[in-house]
């Protein structure tokens, strides 16, 4: 998920979200001071922490929920806006490691991910730029290939309904002379990330759970009977902890599930926003206002905004920096996709970091018998963090089997350790680029 605090070489794109410039938040909620009981303390004011906070109180439970800065500041409140059926890492690891019905099961699970946006729209009243409809899109023909056999063999086991096209009809559904082959489905699509955050945070309160921003937890400590979520001025006492802080942990304090740290890796992406087009431009570059992505390795992946910006994401970074000038890089990017956008302005260029696990798998788990943990979205959180929520609430209150279907995938840390994981990566990653280069 993106987030923006190792952003350290270019602040400005800590702060130049459209997204941040198109709301107007509330009130910052109080910092935690002293000591507060509750039947769960939520670590984590993004989408997961905020979905399980919600279900809770739902449930009735007494909920406190700590940020470390504001809600959806991190990556809930600065990423593309897709809300994608299924996940990052298809549907062979669940497959292989759990078998076919677990995978159905997980399947099934995502689809509810995605109606559960719609669901909570609709009942909290949240106003976040709705759309459904999404483009997968190949830029070569041996892409293409690789396309058409995941659409086909997710229709045939899974039922997702695609339209496919290519060659010149490709251009009535996206008018660029990049891509060569596209798959349109209707299940998934995008959303204003940040809307729907704050929303969800007006919800969960509504719902009875408290909120506490600029309140970053330094510890827990676990007990017989609860656990205990230490910040700098105060502490929660807690029958349970859910913690869904995915990457911004490790900064946060070395008691915060040090153990999980090493299976997940910050990948810094970026988004470039135009100023507003004009309508009939914007209508003609995706006629049915689709979210859209391609299936390279290095992806681009892109929308339409609700006031007609084209918001246009990619150019992948795997060390702690921003890439050198990422401004013309990123628009040489769009250009290559819509070059009828040429002399376009653009207005915002932010980034952060997606927490990806080795497998692209989401990472769900348990320490001991009262601490939960929710992270390695690897890229489909808008969605997967909504089911996520929902699944551990259920395991706290109810039952815990839909939970523990996730919990049983294996996960492993990243190679290298702590200081040379992330140049393998980088190295590994500067490979499969070269390949998409190439063609190869």
């Amino acid at each position: 998920m993106l987030r923006p605090s190792l952003l350290r070489s270019d602040t400005q794109l800590n702060t130049d979200s459209y997204y941040e410039a198109s709301v107007v938040r509330p009130p910052a909620q109080p910092a935690l001071a002293g000591r507060q009981r509750a039947d769960v303390v939520v670590v984590g004011g993004g989408f997961a922490g905020l979905s399980a906070a919600l279900e809770l109180a739902e449930r009735g439970r007494r909920v406190v929920l700590l940020e470390a800065d504001r809600i959806g500041a991190g990556a809930s409140g600065r990423n593309g806006g897709q809300a994608i059926v299924g996940y990052a890492c298809g549907m062979g690891v669940f497959e292989s490691q759990l078998g076919r019905a677990a995978a159905r099961a997980a399947w099934e699970g995502s689809l509810e991910a995605v109606r559960l946006i719609d669901e909570r729209i609709a009942r909290h009243g949240i106003d976040c730029d709705r759309e459904h409809g999404y483009l997968y899109v190949a830029d070569r023909p041996r892409k293409a290939r690789a396309l058409r056999a995941e659409m086909e063999a997710l229709a045939r086991d899974y039922g997702l309904a695609t339209t496919w096209v290519e060659g010149a009809e490709v251009r009535r559904h996206i008018d660029s002379p990049r891509y060569v082959a596209a798959a349109y489905e209707t299940v998934s699509g995008h959303l204003h990330p940040l809307k729907y955050a704050l929303g969800l945070a007006r919800a969960a309160q509504s719902a009875g759970a408290v909120l506490h921003e600029h309140s970053p937890v330094r510890r827990l400590q676990r007990h017989a009977d609860g656990v205990a979520a230490h910040t700098d001025a105060g502490v929660v006492e807690a029958e349970f902890a859910v913690v869904a802080g995915n990457c911004t942990l490790a900064e946060h304090g070395p008691g915060v599930l040090a153990d999980i740290h090493p299976r997940i890796m910050p990948v810094g992406t970026y988004i470039l926003a135009t100023e507003p087009l004009p309508r009939a431009l914007a209508a003609s570059l995706i006629p049915g206002r689709a979210a859209v992505c391609d299936n390279n390795v290095v992806l681009d992946y892109f929308r339409l905004s609700a006031d007609d910006r084209l918001l246009f994401g990619g150019r992948v970074s795997y060390t702690t920096m921003t890439p050198l000038r990422l401004r013309e890089t990123m628009h040489q990017r769009l250009l290559a996709v819509f070059p009828q956008l040429a002399g376009t302005p653009t207005a915002h260029l932010w980034g952060g970091f997606v927490d990806i696990t080795m497998n692209r798998a989401p990472d769900f788990g348990r320490v001991g018998q009262r601490l939960y943990y929710l992270q390695g979205f690897s890229g489909h959180g808008v969605a997967l963090t909504g089911l996520a929520g929902r699944l551990v609430a259920e395991a706290i209150t109810e039952q815990s089997e839909r939970f523990d279907l996730f919990a049983r995938l294996r996960h492993h840390a990243f190679p290298g350790g702590p200081w040379l994981r992330t140049p393998v990566l980088a190295l590994g990653m500067a490979w499969h680029r070269w390949r998409d280069a190439l063609g190869g």
